[in-house]
């Protein structure tokens, strides 16, 4: 692997000083919106109309980091549908069913998560997960026949739960699959025109492009951990809240996540605080990754963000990390520079930096692979 890579996706100087924020009354939760983009006039054959939404992505990137997307065209029933498997996948398997998937037999961090077995941030972590990535009979471009995974291999190395334990478990998410990642294309040409790039600048870059998805399960937190009605919008500072998915930022171009009605995510803002999202009903939430980050020279910036269920159920949601292809370089636009600026991000080479960054998750920092004593 590449030194230079490794290094950069072991840093935790970027997440350390945003953790380290000083309280701003100008970024309390209640000066902090999230925008509510309409995205259907980004379907127009008018340049125009696509720019216009561009131009509020661009908005939304460089004030908030997250935005929720609505008239996106993705089928209620395909959404329906994936939060009906990840709650089938949790509740139906038995626990000897999902060990047969676990992760540690995976050296890409594959399959089914446990709770203990991973923490992104060193928190006990109450989060479940069952994560599986990009196979080209999911994508409905067909993809290029050039498809590799993290680690370069080249067979398809998701660990799928038998149809006979699950019955069209595979099928309706690869269903959902391959409709979020037309969507996940769809906006990826939008970010460029919000950087004043030829929408098409990316398009070589994801014509086999990584995009792991996960199932997340975050049980009820215990009646100590929740809040007295009514919850405002700034998470409570409360000792005994359970953490379901410590702070992070995601390390690909951006998320799509999908989530069930329980709040969970929590946004960091500059302040210090954690903001509660509330997206509204049909919609995505979509937030800027490391990748996005690194090309607009910290211009959009990589939020800072975790889950806390804070409700009185089970919360379900899917997050997609879309990435570009696993062979990629990324650095630094040209065009994101002034002239005499240099980068503040060293080229990184895409699939590595995942791989390291989901290494890292592991007690040792070893990897998956084998990895049998953690937490």
């Amino acid at each position: 692997m590449d030194s230079t890579t490794i290094e950069e996706a072991r840093s935790t100087s970027y997440i350390e000083a945003r953790l380290a924020a000083k309280d701003d009354p100008q970024y309390a939760s209640s000066n902090y919106t999230i925008p509510i983009i309409d995205i259907s006039p980004s379907f127009s054959s008018s340049l125009s109309s696509r720019q216009s939404v561009a131009d509020q992505i661009r908005s939304a990137c460089t004030n908030t980091g997250f935005f929720y997307i609505t008239s996106h065209g993705v089928p209620l029933s395909s959404r329906e549908t994936i939060l009906t498997q990840a709650e089938r996948f949790f509740n139906t398997l038995s626990r000897q069913q999902k060990e047969e998937l676990h992760i540690k037999k995976s050296e890409l961090g594959l399959g089914w998560e446990p709770s203990e077995y991973t923490s992104i941030a060193g928190d006990v972590e109450t989060k479940e997960g069952f994560n599986f990535g990009y196979e080209a009979k999911m994508d409905k471009s067909g993809g290029d026949g050039k498809y590799r995974n993290l680690d370069g291999s080249e067979e398809n190395k998701n660990m799928w739960p038998g149809e006979e334990d699950l019955p069209g478990f595979r099928e309706g998410v690869g269903e959902y699959y391959g409709a979020v990642l037309d969507l996940a294309r769809h906006l990826f040409r939008l970010f460029a025109l919000s950087l004043s790039l030829p929408e098409t600048h990316f398009d070589h870059m994801t014509t086999h492009p990584g995009g792991i998805a996960r199932l997340m399960y975050y049980p009820a937190p215990k009646s100590s951990a929740l809040p007295s009605p009514p919850m405002t919008s700034e998470s409570p500072d409360a000792k005994s809240e359970q953490i379901g998915l410590g702070a992070h930022s995601d390390y690909e171009c951006f998320t799509l996540l999908l989530s069930s009605a329980v709040p969970g995510l929590e946004i960091l803002l500059p302040s210090g605080h954690w903001h509660i999202a509330n997206p509204p009903p049909n919609s995505f939430i979509v937030n800027v990754a490391d990748f996005m980050m690194r090309w607009t020279n910290g211009v959009y910036k990589s939020t800072i963000h975790r889950v806390v269920n804070r409700g009185r159920e089970t919360r379900y949601s899917v997050p997609f990390f879309f990435s570009v292809n696993y062979d990629e370089v990324v650095e630094t636009l040209p065009t994101c520079l002034k002239e005499g600026e240099k980068s503040r991000y060293k080229p990184i080479r895409a699939g590595e930096y995942i791989l390291e960054r989901l290494k890292v998750t592991t007690k040792d920092g070893a990897g998956f692979y084998g990895n049998e004593d953690v937490f």
